[in-house]
């Protein structure tokens, strides 16, 4: 085979590209890449291509043929090398590809009410959000446990006592504390997925009305199908993706609350198709022929194209459908009573296409224990190897190395294990009952401590940084502004003008002419400012897509109406209800300037003027919002004058262009947008009513398009808007959660990356940046440039990379662009800004930038977020936060003491000797809360896992050994010959020495330490009471003889002597100087905390003074109080360590 070449573009962006291919030939024959010399280095063979052709160049480079093999290496040779191995891939590859394949999506034709009809079969209309089933749940909960190395090690371990040339103790000695962790793990998990069963099996089984030929029935949620006729009524949720044919609405409307869908909690307006609203009755609709012609199932949940067809009509009714005409499945009903066809169901809805699947977190601390295990498992084996070594490899050496590793396989402790599961349930707890953040609920006991270890944190904004309250700042009109203390100004414009028109339309009355007197006599300007603010606030009234709704004082509680034009309702019982709170806001704000929107159909709407007087305005047409055009429209005809005014507002960057030329607009919106206010243009034109029916005849045809139907609408819209008078500059402030301004900052502090990812539009997400700080008013902006294609991104990635300290503004779409070409580039160059805001980002889009952050930076990522739209994203980060699960809490680590002995003994040192005061650690605080608040950049150390290091570790194994030699041979050494108690002594040694360990170890008391000391002190006490048999055998497996010395004793004097060994003084005085002096060794001559503080660089200036600021403190002293007394009693005690060491030798002598 031909030598491939690896060849090294020029540009940067290049470098991602496989250019690997077999020889310059064919590299020019498939690419614009040339080798300068064939004869050339491979390392020293550039790439000759301008940067021009580098933009155009669409060849893809993973495709390129490779050299074809020689015809003699495709023999025999070839097949019974490389020919098996090849069908077998190929053969597994297909196998793969065929169970994971998936079902084609396709647009489809939904026959009204004839689920039969469907030509294809559609998924089961249920929800599903459990991870296991009765059959996978125990293996995948194992495989879940058992892919760790830590718990597969104790699981091999466990299993090799069931060989007997391996056995070398009781097998409850190893599988108790196993079994316990396990059946730990699988109640908790069991627990977890009985509740998401009870959720899916309530949610499953919520009963709605079909409608059929005869008549309502009543059907299971996951019994529905696509064609059936679905009834929903108010608050009940939607069940599945369907188009909205009616309402028991007079107005043909409803207004839905996706919250759970998108996370924004304003009310959504939809409209049912006008051809089966304008049915007499529900059953009309099987009287009919009609089909629903919807496309295929996508991501998009702001976009719908479909087509509505009525056959039974001459000629055939065909009506264009939008996303205004849908009702998305987990949205709810907020005004009246709905019906609609069902076109997707199940896991082809668009909730379920934008929920990512639940994955099962690992804390970064398990990661890291596992590697550690590893490393320890390394030093087992390496020293099995050194004592077969000494042994002389004679015999079965193998056998004698296995039993070896057995030997010390309590060196990777499983009380580890234990006491870690059990911390972090207690942090979990804690978390629950902290009053400073009441209400608090932990979803999960397995992840506490990445709270941490948090690098970047991505959060949602409506609802979590803002209150989505928005209200009313600021009018300019290009010559005066009107601020919150000069609104009263603008109220006086309208009631003079309008009691002005009011008079001029009744004639000469008496009544009129005092009115009319102060106007004449004004200055000019002042009547050319009064006209301004009446147009400008005219036009804010009307162009707008918000519902007047009352509350019904009779009937049913909770039920609403819409205002007649010729009832009497109070001010107190309306509340408005729109797409966006901006809306509200403007329109709250012309009412209390004097203009009042009273109601709103489908074809008109209402307006009281400060005299009582109803204005109506009939609508001729609508151009809702969208993120493209990022503007607004409204056609209307004044029935009193039949004008017809064509009204828009958006953001200033697409209202530039449309608007007339001036000079104040650019300006006046930066010094807004600096006062983080969000502005909208408002701008009108008066249309004849030729040029409307022109306008309204290419409308209704363009809407009727199959293909490029928004682009041919966005056409025909823009004939209009040309040359439109400018009329005020408006800004609406968004109110902020509290405290968030100094959080943030606080979070910044301790070196936490914010990202905001809303799927609001740009200039909003922009404004609530600026206002929250997220952005300091001394940092720039970038704003991405829209980009659709390679080239663009590219241009764009360049202008990016050479700007410095600034934050990244970005859209969904751009974004998109930017990860399928430049993935690589565009996260290094946005991981260097201090903030990036993503703005109309869809859920699928909100996963997919935490797990980029997640592959390319290998950082703890955390994920904030209060509506359904936010699951994934939650779901994809380490650390997910609802916007109820607020937690601050970090984790406490400790190493304890490494433990040498078997059977029962070590047992009880592993699950009950040690747990409670190894486990008493996670009340420990090394800083204060107050001083953690006070000093966030204390967090930065936390990040970067020193306190968890190799180093760390390293340095506590040293310990361990060093204190294990200690009782070991400290106790050999002091009886010298005499083996009869040197297990009880140097046991009871270990003991104790890991109870004082932790008290040395301690920061700040609590008396549940204390509680937890002396409990296992007193079960330890306990054992040596209860268990004086099991101490005796030990005592008998030591040398020859010392067995023969016990077993010539009479039973009455061995039971005597066992008796007085626990209460005799020179048992407790050498135990008491056998752990004394490992733990005063660590106090005085090797103080480990200073150690490792030393070597992990823990000990930082502020981390230092932090520490000396609380010394003081009487927590703290309380430990130094302790190190203190076993300093007097140790050399208080020595004397007597001496005299009773002599007289064990005597008594050793008698019994010789």
């Amino acid at each position: 085979m031909a030598d491939q070449i690896p060849l090294r573009p020029v540009p940067r962006s290049a470098q991602r590209r496989a250019a690997y291919y077999s020889s310059a030939a064919a590299a020019q024959r498939h690419s614009r890449y040339q080798v300068e010399d064939e004869s050339s280095h491979l390392d020293e063979m550039p790439l000759m291509m301008s940067e021009e052709g580098f933009e155009n160049d669409e060849s893809d480079y993973h495709t390129l043929p490779r050299a074809r093999i020689s015809q003699r290496r495709r023999g025999l040779e070839w097949f019974i090398c490389g020919g098996w191995k090849f069908l077998c891939t190929s053969c597994s590859d297909w196998l793969i590809s065929f169970c994971r394949r998936k079902k084609e999506l396709k647009a489809r034709t939904v026959w009204l009410g004839c689920p039969e009809k469907c030509e294809e079969k559609y998924p089961k209309n249920a929800i599903k959000n459990q991870k296991y089933n009765i059959f996978t749940f125990i293996p995948g909960v194992l495989y879940e446990q058992f892919k760790f190395f830590l718990n597969l090690y104790f699981l091999v371990v466990s299993c090799s006592q069931f060989v007997p040339a391996l056995k070398i103790g009781y097998l409850y000695t190893y599988w108790a504390p196993l079994g316990f962790v396990l059946t730990v793990t699988v109640v908790r998990e069991a627990v977890d997925e009985f509740r998401r069963y009870k959720r899916d099996k309530e949610m499953n089984s919520q009963l709605y009305s079909k409608l059929t030929v005869r008549g309502k029935v009543q059907v299971k949620s996951s019994d529905i199908q696509v064609g059936d006729l679905i009834i929903v009524e108010k608050n009940q949720r939607i069940p599945s993706d369907m188009v909205f044919l009616r309402t028991s609405e007079k107005t043909g409307s409803c207004f839905i609350r996706t919250d759970q869908l998108d996370g924004e909690t304003d009310w959504k307006l939809k409209v049912a198709v006008s051809c089966t609203q304008r049915l007499p009755a529900l059953g009309d609709l099987f009287s009919i022929n009609a089909y629903v012609y919807a496309q295929k199932p996508q991501l998009d949940i702001h976009s719908f194209e479909g087509t509505f067809t009525r056959e039974d009509s001459d000629p055939a009714v065909h009506e264009s459908l939008s996303i205004e005409n849908t009702l998305w499945a987990s949205t709810v009903v907020a005004s009246g009573t709905v019906i609609g066809v069902v076109i997707y169901t199940g896991k082809e809805t668009r909730s379920v296409m934008n929920t990512s699947n639940p994955k099962n977190k690992v804390g970064l601390l398990d990661l890291e224990l596992n590697q550690l295990t590893k490393a320890l498992f390394l030093a087992l084996v390496a020293l099995s190897v050194v004592m077969v070594t000494l042994q002389g490899f004679v015999g079965p050496w193998y056998r004698n190395l296995f039993r070896f590793l057995l030997l010390f396989s309590y060196i990777i402790p499983i009380s580890l294990r234990v006491n870690l599961d059990m911390g972090k349930a207690a942090y979990g707890w804690m978390i629950m009952k902290d009053d400073n953040i009441p209400g608090t609920v932990v979803r999960t006991s397995t992840i506490p401590e990445e709270l941490g270890r948090l690098v970047y944190l991505l959060t949602d904004k409506t609802g979590t940084l803002t209150q989505n309250e928005m209200i009313f700042k600021r009018l300019h009109l290009g010559t005066v502004s009107y601020g919150t203390d000069t609104m009263d100004e603008i109220q006086s414009h309208i009631i003079s003008s309008y009691s002005q028109v009011h008079s001029q339309n009744s004639g000469n009355s008496t009544s009129s002419t005092p009115s009319r007197k102060p106007q004449s006599s004004a200055p000019k300007v002042r009547k050319s400012v009064s006209s301004r603010i009446h147009e400008a606030v005219k036009a804010i009234a009307l162009c707008h897509n918000v519902t007047p709704v009352y509350e019904s004082r009779a009937g049913v509680s909770g039920e609403t109406e819409y205002a007649e034009v010729d009832q009497d309702f109070s001010d107190e019982n309306r509340t408005y209800q729109a797409s966006s709170p901006d809306e509200v806001a403007l329109v709250q704000w012309t009412e209390s300037v004097g203009l009042t929107l009273v109601n709103r159909d489908l074809t008109s709407m209402q307006l009281k003027t400060p005299g009582g007087h109803i204005l109506t305005y009939y609508i001729l047409q609508i151009f809702p919002f969208t993120s493209e055009s990022k503007r607004m429209g409204i056609i209307v005809r004044d029935e009193s004058s039949g004008e017809i005014t064509f009204y828009m507002k958006g953001a200033d960057v697409a209202m530039s262009t449309i608007v007339q030329y001036n000079d104040w607009l650019e300006e006046e919106c930066g010094n807004m947008a600096r006062e983080g206010l969000r502005t909208l243009v408002v701008a009108k034109k008066s249309l004849t009513e030729e040029q409307y029916q022109d306008f309204e005849s290419r409308y209704n045809q363009a809407k009727l398009s199959i293909h490029d139907r928004n682009l041919k609408v966005a056409a025909v819209v823009e004939s209009l808007e040309r040359e439109m008078e400018l009329l005020c500059l408006t800004g609406v402030e968004d109110q902020l959660q509290a405290d968030v301004r100094p959080t943030l900052e606080m979070l910044r502090n301790a070196g936490i990356k914010i990202w905001m990812l809303t799927g609001d539009k740009l200039e909003t997400a922009t404004c609530i940046a600026k206002s929250s700080h997220l952005v300091s008013r001394t940092q720039d902006i970038h704003i991405f440039r829209p980009v659709a294609t390679r080239g663009e991104a590219h241009l764009e990635l360049n202008a990016f990379r050479r700007k410095h300290d600034c934050a990244l503004v970005i859209s969904g779409d751009s974004l998109e662009v930017c990860l399928k070409y430049y993935e690589h580039e565009f996260v290094e160059l946005s991981c260097q800004c201090p903030a990036v805001v993503c703005c109309r980002c869809s859920p699928t889009q909100k996963a997919h930038i935490v797990k980029l952050l997640q592959h390319h930076t290998g950082k703890r990522t955390c994920a904030i977020g209060d509506g359904g739209n936010d699951v994934s994203m939650i779901q994809a980060a380490d650390c997910g936060i609802g916007i109820e699960g607020k937690a601050v809490f970090s984790s406490v680590f400790y190493f304890a003491s490494v433990p040498l002995y078997q059977g029962f003994l070590m047992v009880g040192y592993a699950t009950i000797y040690t747990m409670f005061p190894v486990f008493s650690l996670v009340l420990d605080q090394d800083v204060k809360p107050e001083m953690a608040l006070l000093y966030p950049e204390l967090y930065k150390d936390l990040t970067k896992g020193r306190s968890l290091s190799f180093k760390t570790f390293l340095i506590w194994v040293l310990i361990s050994i060093y204190q294990g030699g200690i009782l070991m041979y400290g106790a050999l050494l002091l009886f010298e010959s005499e083996f009869v108690h040197v297990v009880a002594i140097s046991f009871t040694a270990l003991i104790l020495t890991e109870l004082l360990m932790v008290a040395l170890t301690i920061r700040t008391w609590h008396w549940l330490m204390v509680v937890a000391e002396f409990l296992s002190l007193g079960c330890y006490v306990a054992s040596l009471a209860f268990l004086n048999e099991y101490f005796a055998r030990l005592q008998m497996r030591g040398t020859s003889k010392s067995r023969y010395r016990y077993s010539h004793l009479s039973p009455d004097f061995q039971e005597l002597h066992k008796a007085e060994l626990a209460a005799s003084p020179l048992y407790r005085q050498s135990v008491f100087w056998s752990f004394l002096r490992c733990c005063l060794y660590h106090n005085c001559d090797l103080p480990v905390e200073s150690v490792s503080n030393h070597c992990c660089k823990l000990s930082s200036t502020l981390h230092s003074q932090v520490l000396e600021a609380q010394v003081l403190s009487s927590e703290l002293l309380q430990a130094y109080l302790v190190k203190v007394i076993i300093f007097l009693w140790f050399f208080t005690h020595t004397r007597l360590r001496i005299a009773y060491s002599l007289c064990f030798r005597v008594y050793g002598f008698m019994l010789d």
